[in-house]
């Protein structure tokens, strides 16, 4: 998408420098091939370029088989809960833990309003509709702390939402689990 973008400046920005620097260069073209060209010719391969390379990537962030292990995300306001199904007698925490180098689902909901659970650095985002759930699946490459927000306004408590993610290696997830719940 970068690349896109930076294509289609670098095109208006020489056309700028030509019209600019040689003012009669570009006076013989009729405004109807300005307006033809620039507004329809020029946009449309590069926004089908950007719109087919982000069905592509969206896609990978829908789950697909089976996560090999899965949170429950609520929010409720202002702030995320977690939950670990996996891990019997586990509470509520506001931070989510998951296992570093392997695909993990997590259902988002909410208690109250329309809230939008994203972590920037692992992936897409995911709306927190009351009454509905929504599953995304997140992978961190590597054991580290990660931060996520609430992308919706979600009203006067929105700014205390972020939340923070701690990828550990698989098998020191259920003990790191146990001594946040204390």
């Amino acid at each position: 998408m970068f690349g896109g973008s930076a294509l289609l400046f670098a095109l208006v920005t020489v056309l700028f420098g030509v019209v600019h620097l040689r003012p009669g260069a570009l006076a013989r073209l009729d405004r109807r091939v300005w307006i033809i060209g620039g507004g329809l010719v020029l946009p449309i391969p590069i926004l089908v370029l950007l719109t087919g390379a982000s069905l592509v990537l969206g896609e990978q962030l829908l789950p697909k088989g089976e996560a090999q292990y899965r949170v429950e995300a609520v929010a409720e306001r202002w702030q995320w809960r977690f939950r670990y199904p996996q891990s019997p007698g586990a509470p509520e925490l506001a931070t989510l833990h998951i296992p570093a180098g392997a695909p993990v689902d997590i259902v988002v909901t909410s208690e109250d309003v329309i809230h939008s659970f994203w972590v920037p650095r692992l992936g897409g985002k995911m709306d927190a509709i009351p009454g509905h759930t929504n599953v995304i699946r997140l992978e961190a490459d590597k054991p580290g702390t990660y931060w996520g927000v609430c992308a919706e306004f979600c009203g006067v408590g929105h700014d205390r939402m972020p939340f923070r993610v701690d990828a550990h290696q698989p098998e020191a997830l259920d003990q790191a689990i146990a001594e946040a719940a204390r």
